[in-house]
């Protein structure tokens, strides 16, 4: 059985930083590509960014570029989502998600395993 597990949210002020992590189990490759998504309260899930299986390559949204950065450990099947000068609008509920296409992708419906989200509070 595969499991996805967020942790490392929590309440930050304006400025700040946090890191997520992501760790994958029950699968029996690492070879997936890992997408981070938000949802904010009232708002549609989005995209965040992705590593791909492929070369680790990295690409994120507009809205994080320059401020967050994803990698990943292989040999621990895990992820990270480095999140560096936070804003108020950063906040939401932050998933991972495991997906095995090709080509990463950035919508959501192109990942099969997701974690049950964990919460990131920006106070300004």
């Amino acid at each position: 059985q595969v499991h996805v597990v967020e942790s490392g949210g929590g309440l930050v002020q304006a400025g700040g930083s946090l890191r997520l992590s992501c760790a994958a189990s029950g699968l029996t490759t690492n070879n997936f590509n890992m997408g981070w998504f938000r949802q904010a309260p009232g708002k549609e899930r989005e995209f965040v960014g992705f590593i791909a299986r492929i070369v680790s390559s990295t690409y994120y949204a507009d809205s994080v570029k320059g401020r967050f950065i994803i990698s990943r450990d292989l040999a621990k099947n895990t992820g990270y989502l480095q999140m560096n000068s936070l804003k108020s609008e950063d906040t939401a509920v932050y998933y991972c998600a495991a997906g095995f296409r090709m080509v990463a992708s950035t919508r959501a419906g192109d990942y099969t395993y997701w974690g049950q989200g964990t919460q990131v509070t920006v106070s300004s």
